[in-house]
């Protein structure tokens, strides 16, 4: 950056003015006459005494410079955004039929809600827990998925950038489903990780980049599932669905780091069904995780209620690592009719992230926000906070969304504040690195 340098102006001391004034007043009061006379030659001679010496003209002293000094830089403002993080996107069949309009899907009503969230988030992630059907084969619902793509796309009109897709139910229909879910990714412009249809696919992390305070800002994210619900993963393709590892997931985020990222996120499909307490499974693999030094965030699937959200030691520079145990459900057909009433709750998590100019990134804190499916009135997702108070009832009774908002709460724990404001962008939006596609 040019700066501008002030220049001196030069001047006069007001000491030597005065003084010079004194010499002239002097000088004229002891001047004499002077007469011109003719000389012996012819000439004329001057005549009377001879000026004194003192009455030389005065010389100015060397100009003197004030210096003006450099102007203090002023200090480079931090990079900062938002990441928000969503539950499960579990699409039964009855959250298909409350999204079918005539001959196509439409799944914007129901996710309506979550529209000043997800445009008001720098980066936005979610979790496809399901497969895409392959061309030719209709929908399917559990216990082996198969979810239309016109889902993927109604996710990125919303605002998404992109969602993880390691889960127990990666291969319910087979290879040709998982590759019909990141063909469908792809087409709609959204990142995804956890599985891949070749083997160098498999080898690379989602990253995201952001422009923020002149600063191009990279996210990475990495994916992985505890299993596949006992169906085999491809002999031919044992890469195509990423396994829970702790060493090489934290291989995968060191080279992530070495390739230019400045935040590692890891999303892990694990735990148990309709637990909210983390298993020791859950507690273990993320104490490793934290206790790397590699990653930043841990964002936690599959239990399909909310668990908590804690700060564990470690983490990037020994600042910490937030995780988030399990966020619940996003949207599905789950609540006490099927299961336990905690299924039809989920949350956003926020995390702010902190970059300064010359210093590396960090999560500066994590925020919650509750999330609650009315699935009687069509699978709609509506925010807990304002249902509990009336403003969004639905079909359920404001008691009724009362009764979920402080269970949520509960298993949230107190370590995380909850937001009940939509986060505003910082700037424009994320950009998707593609991971290397087929061909």
């Amino acid at each position: 950056m040019n700066r501008r340098h002030a220049r001196a102006q030069r001047t006069r001391p007001w000491g030597f003015i005065a003084a010079s004034g004194a010499i002239a007043c002097a000088v004229a009061a002891a001047a004499t006459v002077i007469a011109l006379q003719p000389g012996s030659d012819g000439s004329q001679a001057a005549t009377g005494p001879a000026p004194s010496s003192s009455a030389s003209t005065p010389v100015d002293p060397a100009p003197t410079t004030d210096p003006t000094p450099e102007p203090t830089p002023e200090p480079v403002p931090d990079a900062e955004f938002t990441i928000v993080a969503a539950g499960d996107v579990l699409p039964h069949i009855p959250v298909l039929a409350s999204a079918k309009s005539g001959g196509s899907y439409d799944f914007s009503p129901l996710l309506a809600d979550l529209d000043p969230w997800i445009a008001g988030a720098d980066l936005a992630l979610c979790h496809f827990e399901v497969p895409v059907a392959p061309a030719g084969v209709a929908p399917s619902g559990y216990p082996m998925f198969g979810t239309v793509a016109a889902l993927v796309d109604d996710l990125a009109a919303q605002g998404w950038d992109g969602c993880s897709t390691a889960s127990n139910h990666s291969v319910d229909r087979g290879f040709g489903g998982l590759q019909a879910t990141l063909d469908a990714f792809d087409g709609a412009g959204l990142g995804h990780v956890g599985t891949a249809r070749t083997e160098r696919e498999a080898q690379e992390p989602q990253l995201y980049t952001l422009e923020r305070a002149g600063q191009a800002i990279t996210v990475a994210q990495l994916s992985a599932t505890y299993g596949t619900n006992g169906l085999p993963v491809p002999s031919d393709a044992p890469w195509s669905v990423q396994l829970i590892d702790a060493d090489e997931i934290v291989a995968q985020a060191v080279a992530a780091r070495e390739a230019g990222a400045d935040l590692v996120v890891v999303s892990m499909h694990a735990g148990t069904e309709y637990r909210t307490d983390p298993t020791p499974e859950q507690v273990a693999l993320a104490t490793a995780l934290a206790a790397s030094g590699e990653i930043d965030l841990y964002i936690g699937h599959h239990a399909h209620v909310p668990q908590p959200i804690e700060l564990l030691p470690g983490g990037r520079e020994g600042q910490g690592m937030w995780v988030a145990y399990g966020l619940g459900n996003m949207i599905s057909n789950q609540d006490t009719a099927c299961c336990v009433a905690a299924t039809a709750s989920g949350l956003l998590v926020t995390a702010t992230v902190v970059k300064p100019a010359d210093g590396p990134a960090r999560v500066s804190g994590v925020e919650w926000t509750a999330l609650g499916v009315d699935r009687v009135g069509g699978h709609r997702v509506h925010l807990l906070h304002a249902a509990a108070y009336g403003t969004n009832p639905g079909t359920l009774s404001s008691a009724q969304w009362q009764d979920r908002y402080d269970a949520l709460r509960a298993a949230v724990g107190t370590q995380a504040p909850e937001r009940v404001a939509a986060p505003v962008a910082t700037g424009d939006p994320a950009t998707v690195v593609q991971r290397m596609p087929p061909g």
